[in-house]
């Protein structure tokens, strides 16, 4: 199965980049939401990939294949291009990500950056991988040395309480990004390029990979109450274990003020 996602991956991948420099086709499906030609190509390449090998197996994927109401067994969890926006705008932040859940529980990820070749991936139990290297989250353990980030939601009140949760966390931390891909920024926590990275409104795709990448490189992958992330999840804190409890209080002190 392992084998299988990254295949798929690096087949999307190859398929992003070579449409990268050509003239793509940009639809709005929703407010501040865009797709574009290669987001569905990208994602049948994926999924007949996985279909081929897996036919028993249900898939869900961002562009309209699937639901929460439809898992099986065994379902794959697909995001085409995470960062559609980016890639839109020619800026080099995206990437495909690839979840496998068992009876509902992510046990399996790849998040594939096309444009630094950066392949991660980890399988639950196994420890987790950069291009083959064993991944582990940063040890930092004083806030204000901290690099976090965060990525925007697309509402526009759910943006106006996210500026308030960033004026509680920005004062505490040494710096932050917002870096426009949700499956990649957790991936930089795994390894350890960040100390914690959240979102406050995101899709099972979003982090059903990354989720179990952060937890096998040793951090912390929850909802804002700091349960377990499930693939129902509206919100995700991924985390160093050293700093997960910290990051969860000041996001928790937050919310509580909206």
């Amino acid at each position: 199965m392992l084998d299988t996602a990254i295949e798929a991956a690096r087949a999307a991948g190859q398929l992003i980049m070579e449409k990268y420099r050509q003239p793509i086709e940009v639809q709005a499906k929703g407010f501040r939401d865009l797709v574009t030609d290669v987001d569905v190509a990208a994602q049948e390449a994926i999924v007949s990939t996985i279909a081929a090998r897996f036919p028993s197996h249900a898939i869900l994927a961002e562009e309209g294949l699937g639901g929460l109401d439809q898992l099986g067994e065994y379902t794959w969890i697909v995001d085409p291009l995470d960062g559609t926006t980016n890639y839109a705008f020619r800026l080099p932040i995206f990437s495909v990500s690839i979840g496998l859940a068992y009876q509902g529980e992510p046990v399996l990820g790849v998040v594939y950056d096309p444009t630094r070749a950066h392949l991660f991936y980890a399988e639950a139990g196994g420890g987790a991988f950069l291009n083959g290297a064993s991944l582990h989250v940063a040890e930092r353990e004083k806030l204000i040395g901290t690099l976090v980030a965060f990525d925007w939601a697309r509402g526009q009140a759910l943006r106006e309480k996210l500026l308030q949760v960033l004026h509680r966390v920005a004062p505490q931390v040494g710096t932050v990004r917002a870096l426009g891909s949700a499956a990649l920024a957790p991936c930089y926590v795994a390894a350890g390029w960040l100390d914690a990275y959240f979102h406050p409104r995101l899709s099972p795709w979003d982090a059903a990979a990354a989720s179990v990448i952060v937890r096998e490189a040793g951090g912390q992958a929850t909802d804002f109450r700091g349960q377990p992330w499930a693939l129902a999840t509206p919100h995700l804190l991924a985390a160093s274990s050293a700093l997960h409890a910290k990051m969860l209080a000041l996001i928790g002190e937050a919310m509580a003020l909206l």
